[in-house]
């Protein structure tokens, strides 16, 4: 990277065009011969992309991003910051430092961090953004972390992996073993250096398969940001053979809803029951996590069906996801469809039902959108039905 990028006025420049559409800016004449017009654009397109994901970064002077690409990879500083909240001890290294987020939120709760990074420039990068935030107790290393880790040859209180996709490796399932570093070839290669580590993964990666891949695992954690599961963080304890626990967490605005279960405790079955006053759907961590029957145990509510995965009860509780309250339940028929049905606008939702939402709003001309909100969904019984409801959250 240019350090002319850093002259006042590009960056003014830079500030004063963020959001502007790029293709519009290419066009026009660069206004700065001394560097070239591409990277300045590159800049531009990386910091409006940081500017809702990372604020901090979007807000201090003299940063330097990486690619737009890089920074659509990296966590984001909300689930940065919960990530460190896992964490504790003196030393962290993380092996995959990217651009560098998750070390600075670490760095906040750990005395010494280590940044390992195998492409040279972005290294770099973050090593100068890293004094530009005044992060002074992490270490940048350039290269492979395989070899840094023999070469620091320490012991640590976490190794940090966020694995990637090996380019040959799409199209096929995700499994971790497609990604590098190769987490589950090298993990007691890894307990060398630790006995606690702490890998992220993609939403992508199915949890039984992970397990299979994997050993000594303690925690799951399941991370959604506005009720979009943005990462899985699979916790590692070096020896670890007892149960299993689930973590959930969905950040939203103004609270963080969590939800834990233990994984073998999840065949209970749960009681099985017809529409009440109120309606539950869970938030995406939630339902990403598996415990369908241990929502129902915990919150002592009755399952609709054992796969429509949407709860009901007769008095309101607090609940980690979407609350409804039913005004009426109604057969799916074309005789109640055409009499109970209001045409004009709804949300409609699917679960555990034959149609899909587009089929259902071309079939009974539903438009999109309003204070409605429709469920199409399947009983115990496998009767069809249709749930008119409020939203209360």
């Amino acid at each position: 990277m240019n350090i002319p990028i850093l002259e006042p006025k590009i960056q003014d420049f830079i500030n004063q065009n963020i959001g502007v559409s790029l293709s519009q800016l290419a066009l026009q004449k660069n206004p700065f011969p001394e560097i070239e017009w591409i990277e300045i654009l590159k800049q531009i397109e990386a910091k409006t992309k940081a500017k809702d994901k990372l604020p901090h970064w979007f807000q201090t002077n003299n940063i330097i991003y990486p690619t737009k690409i890089s920074i659509e990879q990296t966590s984001s500083e909300k689930t940065a910051l919960f990530k460190s909240s896992l964490i504790f001890g003196e030393s962290l290294i993380d092996l995959t430092g990217g651009f560098g987020i998750d070390d600075f939120y670490f760095a906040k709760k750990i005395k010494n961090v280590a940044h390992c990074e195998i492409n040279g420039e972005l290294s770099s990068i973050v090593k100068h953004n890293l004094v530009q935030l005044k992060a002074s107790n992490i270490d940048c290393y350039e290269g492979d972390s395989t070899e840094t880790l023999k070469e620091l040859n320490q012991k640590w209180d976490w190794i940090y992996i966020d694995p990637s996709r090996r380019n040959d490796a799409k199209g096929k399932v995700f499994m971790l073993q497609d990604c590098l570093p190769n987490v589950p070839e090298n993990l007691n290669f890894y307990f060398n250096y630790s006995n606690k580590v702490l890998i992220k993964t993609a939403p992508l990666l199915d949890i039984s398969s992970g397990l299979t891949e994997l050993i000594n695992v303690k925690t799951i954690h399941i991370i959604a940001l506005e009720n979009d599961v943005k990462e899985l963080l699979w916790e590692i304890h070096q020896g670890y053979e007892d149960n299993i626990s689930i973590k959930t967490a969905n950040i939203t605005k103004d609270k963080i809803e969590y939800f834990d279960f233990v994984l073998d405790n999840n065949d209970e079955l749960p009681h099985f029951g017809t529409p009440k006053k109120y309606l539950y759907e869970p938030n995406s961590a939630i339902m990403k996590s598996g415990g369908f029957n241990e929502v129902a145990k915990q919150f002592k509510l009755d399952k609709l069906h054992k796969h429509s995965h949407l709860y009901t009860s007769h008095e309101l509780i607090d609940f980690p996801g979407r609350v409804f309250e039913i005004e009426k339940s109604i057969p799916y028929s074309k005789t109640e469809m055409k009499t109970q049905l209001q045409s004009g606008k709804a949300n409609i939702t699917t679960r555990n039902f034959p149609e899909t939402v587009e089929q259902i709003r071309k079939k009974w001309k539903i438009k999109d959108g309003g204070n409605a909100y429709y469920f199409f969904t399947t009983l115990e019984n496998n009767d069809k039905i249709v749930l008119i409801c409020n939203k209360i959250h």
